[in-house]
């Protein structure tokens, strides 16, 4: 909706993608929070209060009557939502042994591949039907009913939270674990991976609506497809892992998406963006499913702190990735800015496997 939003409040692009980026900022913030939170009070319990509080904010922003007041709201929104995946894959990684964790975290992996490409969708569809503004009801109603559903569920869960015995400070613990180069280098990776891929999953519906003049409902319904390659992903996890490796993962995982974002960027048909979107979609979810794997495993005496730590150092990426996409595309065309940065992506996934193989070396020398 970001093209929509330009015309709507009269500023350029680059002004409106502060809607994004500033979110992603909040987002990435707030991780300091909410990792020590969800050690010590309980994961699923935060989980519960962040759902509800992000229905709020996407009231807040359906109400805003200027582009400030809508950042603002987006920046409520931000403040609670930052702690539902994480907090959601830490309470996984406390109840689920390593050899299944991957597999299991692919699974719901499927919630957040349907959020990406419902988004897209409703996001494109809602704002030409009725405007940008009832995206963000719909979504409010979507949070209010999932906050309900939680609650019930841990009602019958009980006080069971998995939680791990924290016994170092928080600000310790973090020192500590910079000192450990494979920490270090998930981190980097993942800051690049919110900058360079997650920023172009936010311009590419732009650049089909810019590039082809399609309407912001088939640009989104093709950047949709994105989502629905990575729930096919989901779908067949169990085998795709035992095949491949977490290294196999990566590398194949960024060479599919690299290869689809340049065919996306200067392909002169646009109906070959959506079978791009698809693969991209599937490259995507196997190289980050792999991430999300080694995340769980950064600080396993306090998952919860070690998982919003990625977390945040990816949407922090993200909040860098969406402003310096935005800057590049008043001086560059969407083509060359979506070509350089797929580039970026393969050699992030040839890293992550070139480091993942010395470190299995490593461990069993």
């Amino acid at each position: 909706m970001l093209p929509e939003l330009s015309k709507f409040f009269n500023a350029p692009m680059d002004s409106v993608a502060r809607v994004v980026s500033l979110f992603a900022v909040g987002y990435g913030v707030m991780q300091l929070l909410y990792g020590p939170l969800g050690d010590r009070w309980g994961k699923y319990r935060m989980v519960i209060w962040a759902t509800l509080g992000c229905g709020f904010g996407c009231m807040l922003s359906a109400l805003s009557t200027d582009l400030d007041q809508l950042v603002a709201a987006r920046i409520v929104t931000a403040v609670f939502s930052a702690a539902i995946i994480p907090m959601s894959l830490a309470w996984v990684g406390d109840a689920v042994d390593y050899q299944r964790r991957q597999e299991t975290l692919a699974r719901i992996g499927l919630g957040t591949m349907l959020g990406i490409t419902s988004g897209q969708f409703f996001g494109g569809f809602l704002t030409d039907l009725f405007g940008w503004q009832w995206a963000f009801v719909m979504m409010a109603i979507v949070f209010w009913s999932v906050s309900f559903l939680l609650w019930r569920h841990w009602q019958q869960l009980g006080e069971t939270n998995f939680q791990a015995q924290v016994s170092l400070g928080f600000f310790r613990q973090l020192l500590q674990a910079g000192k450990e180069a494979w920490i270090r280098t998930i981190l980097t990776i993942a800051v690049l991976e919110g900058a360079f891929v997650l920023g172009l999953l936010a311009i590419t519906a732009t650049h089909l609506h810019h590039k082809f003049g399609v309407s912001l409902t088939v640009a989104g319904a093709s950047a949709a497809l994105f989502g629905l390659g990575g729930m096919l992903y989901m779908a067949t996890a169990k085998f795709t892992i035992r095949k491949f490796g977490e290294t196999g993962l990566s590398r194949i995982g960024a060479s599919a998406l690299s290869l689809s974002f340049l065919l996306i960027a200067f392909s002169p048909w646009w109906p070959l963006a959506m079978p791009a979107c698809f693969i991209g979609g599937f490259g995507f979810a196997m190289f980050h499913n792999t991430m999300q794997a080694h995340a769980t495993q950064m600080v396993p005496t306090a998952r919860g702190t070690g998982v919003t730590l990625f977390a945040g150092f990816l949407f922090l990426g993200q909040s860098m990735g969406v402003l310096m996409l935005a800057h590049l595309l008043t001086y560059f065309s969407s083509s060359m800015v979506i070509g350089s940065a797929a580039c970026v992506a393969l050699a992030l996934g040839l890293y992550l496997a070139q480091a993942t193989n010395k470190r299995n070396a490593q461990d069993t020398s």
